[in-house]
């Protein structure tokens, strides 16, 4: 239960976070700075920072960032349907 509840907070805040910065880029205040949002997806936050983008329309023709957060949710979702199979499953988590 806590490992859901920490997704569910970690995509909260890279969610807001990414509103936070798309504000900031509109008003020319200080900015999070890029490596900090994809570090916050590749902890488990990607879903988060895909929603926010697509709302925001924020970062959406910045490359190469785009392109590595679309690697980085590929990357988790290959993963969780790898956990999903109890074979691999086992290899992985021995």
């Amino acid at each position: 239960m806590s490992l859901i509840l920490y997704f569910i907070a970690l995509n909260a805040a890279t969610f807001g976070l990414f509103f936070y910065d798309k504000r900031q880029s509109q008003s020319g205040g200080w900015r999070i700075p890029e490596n900090t949002l994809l570090g916050l997806a590749i902890l488990g936050g990607s879903i988060g920072a895909k929603a926010a983008q697509r709302k925001f329309r924020h970062k959406t023709k910045k490359q190469p960032f785009g392109n590595i957060l679309n690697g980085i949710l590929v990357l988790q979702i290959l993963l969780g349907v790898a956990l999903m199979i109890p074979t691999t499953r086992a290899l992985l988590l021995s």
